[in-house]
């Protein structure tokens, strides 16, 4: 529907109507994604497929990501006969990203089991649905486990959103970087995530997605430390790239995390209070963030308070145990 929004004031409402709907669907469309991970590997690859998946994800991304620069954004003749003219080569990017999600959406319908070989009827499904959760939420006292992985989970997350949505903001206002080395470093710290989240994924199977969370998150605060007193471009790609090697596991095994911890039968509610503890306070970190720099007027005291976020949520993490099951005698 975003082709059809014009560059004028007059679209923005459409505009925001579209992205909204397109981010709803998405975002429902990523609990039952998540909640499909235990049926479709035993628990000791858990954090491979998780981690591998992330990875390609990045991969997926920065792939379509290239075919839109190269194909529509930058050249001076656009592909398929288009034109600059009313933003077309720009309004076709939101095509080129429908196309490429439904493309690479068909091999989870074709190949993937789904959980019910008697698909129920709509409205018995839903009732039957709501029914789960309300009893799911009742009870959720007795999954203490899952409760405070979710509200540390809440909490590191907000770092994460916050330092995605700033990353670039701080890189031009403090080291002085365009609009292309922007769009250079989110290249490369997407390459590096990607090849964190895969790599990791073996440290999650062996080691366990709790440790690997852990790790993840000591890594980015000792690089995001190193940031704040850093001077210099050289300096600010030498530390922030590597970031991206922790920014993937921490996403990967957090999955991971989720997926041994709810129980059987109920995985799909837990993924949707999973889906929810990283949207609900979102808006903490860049309200955190942006209260700080304007009270020292400072862009490096504002990204300061990312950091407490991975601290707070990593001490939630750290009294819990290790999620997966224990191994048969």
């Amino acid at each position: 529907a975003l082709w059809f929004v014009k560059p004028d004031p007059a679209w923005a409402l459409f505009a925001l109507a579209g992205v909204a709907l397109a981010n709803f669907g998405f975002e429902m469309a990523v609990v039952f994604y998540n909640a499909m991970l235990p049926g479709l590997t035993t628990p000791g690859r858990m954090g491979r497929l998780s981690g591998w998946a992330w990875g390609l994800g990045y991969a997926g991304g920065l792939s379509c990501l290239a075919v839109a620069l190269i194909g529509f954004a930058l050249p001076d003749q656009p592909w398929f006969g288009l034109t600059k003219a009313g933003g077309e080569n720009i309004r076709a990017t939101a095509v080129l990203t429908a196309l490429w999600m439904a493309a690479f959406a068909l091999p989870v319908f074709v190949w993937t089991p789904d959980s019910s070989a008697a698909p129920r009827p709509f409205g018995r499904a839903v009732v039957e649905g709501l029914v789960t959760l309300w009893a799911t939420l009742k009870h959720l006292r007795e999954h203490r486990a899952a409760l405070r992985f979710l509200l540390a989970r809440m909490i590191y997350t907000d770092g994460l959103n916050t330092l995605f949505a700033f990353g670039g903001i701080y890189a031009a206002g403090t080291f002085g970087m365009d609009f292309t080395e922007i769009i250079a470093f989110g290249i490369a710290i997407n390459v590096t995530a990607g090849l964190g989240a895969a790599g990791f994924g073996w440290v999650d199977d062996r080691f366990g997605p709790r440790l690997t969370i852990l790790i993840a998150l000591a890594g980015l605060f000792l690089l995001g430390a190193a940031l704040l007193v850093a001077e210099g471009k050289i300096a600010f790609w030498a530390l922030a790239t590597p970031m991206g090697l922790f920014v993937g596991p921490a996403q990967a095994a957090s999955r991971t995390f989720m997926a041994h911890l709810a129980p059987k039968g109920v995985e799909t509610e837990m993924f949707g209070l999973y889906a929810l503890s990283g949207k609900a306070t979102a808006f903490v970190g860049p309200l955190a963030l942006g209260w700080a720099a304007v009270a020292w007027d400072s862009q490096r005291a504002g990204m300061a308070t990312i950091l407490a976020f991975f601290v707070v949520g990593g001490a939630m993490l750290w009294g819990l145990k290790d999620p997966r099951p224990a191994p048969a005698a």
